[in-house]
């Protein structure tokens, strides 16, 4: 009997300890700075999309948030939509080469956006979603990538801006990463971005929707993790459960 129950808490010890090593490891993989699109983000038309920002400190909050926007690929039209408590600041820089949209050239673009809290605060166990219009897409890559530098009120800044690498781990410090869909043939993108006109857009005035639909449109990623974390429970358990079924066959045979 004493074999049986010392066999019983090793099974109960090793479940419990992958099932802590899962909960954290799952706890990781959601805190950092990610984007989503508002519907979809297509190849050359316009999107709406939010950058989620979790706070990941238990003694600190998040007072500012900096969003670089690739160079490579320059985008003429980048609007904002107001946070409440927050200052967002849109940086522009003279392109070398102009941009031509609908016949018109643009010589400067947006490369990079700054949100500093004024009068709030991102605080520990909380997150922000800050909303962007952007356009025209580029038509030849398929997604982008927006280095981001999240700062805190205790001075500390997490950079994330490490590109993840198709078929490798998630880097330690992922940037946010926007897939992009294939081109639509009235290159306005998808959700809310469609409802305004070319001319709108390319003035930086994009239609804006809720934060919440941004949210919900993230929400498949999660959903798919956790799904995961679930079955890797579920099969702890069963092992757990098939040792201790056979520790105890194992010992009614000796007994008998």
């Amino acid at each position: 009997m004493n074999v049986s129950r010392t066999n019983v808490s090793r099974v109960a010890l090793a479940a419990g300890v992958a099932v802590s090593s899962v909960v954290l490891l799952s706890g990781t993989a959601f805190a950092h700075v990610s984007v989503q699109p508002q519907g979809e983000a297509a190849k050359g038309g316009y999107a709406t999309v939010s950058f989620k920002v979790p706070n990941e400190r238990d003694n600190a909050s998040t007072v500012k948030l900096e969003v670089s926007l690739p160079a490579a690929y320059p985008l003429a039209s980048v609007s904002t939509q107001p946070v409440p408590g927050w200052k967002a600041e849109v940086t522009k820089t003279k392109l070398a080469t102009p941009l031509e949209v609908h016949g018109k050239k643009i010589t400067e673009a947006a490369t990079k956006i700054t949100w500093t809290a004024a009068g709030s605060k991102i605080a520990p166990g909380e997150f922000q979603q800050f909303t962007v219009s952007m356009g025209r897409l580029p038509e030849n890559t398929d997604q982008l990538v927006f280095k981001a530098l999240q700062t805190y009120d205790n001075k500390e800044v997490v950079r994330w801006i490490e590109e993840p690498k198709e078929g490798a781990a998630e880097p330690e410090s992922p940037a946010p990463v926007l897939k992009l869909s294939a081109a639509t043939d009235d290159h306005h993108g998808g959700g809310a971005a469609a409802t305004a006109s070319d001319d709108e857009k390319a003035k930086g005035h994009g239609t804006e929707t809720k934060a919440s639909d941004a949210d919900s449109a993230g929400s498949s990623d999660t959903t798919a993790r956790v799904l995961g974390i679930v079955g890797i429970l579920v099969g702890a358990a069963g092992v757990a459960f098939g040792v201790l079924a056979g520790r105890r066959r194992t010992d009614a045979d000796a007994s008998a």
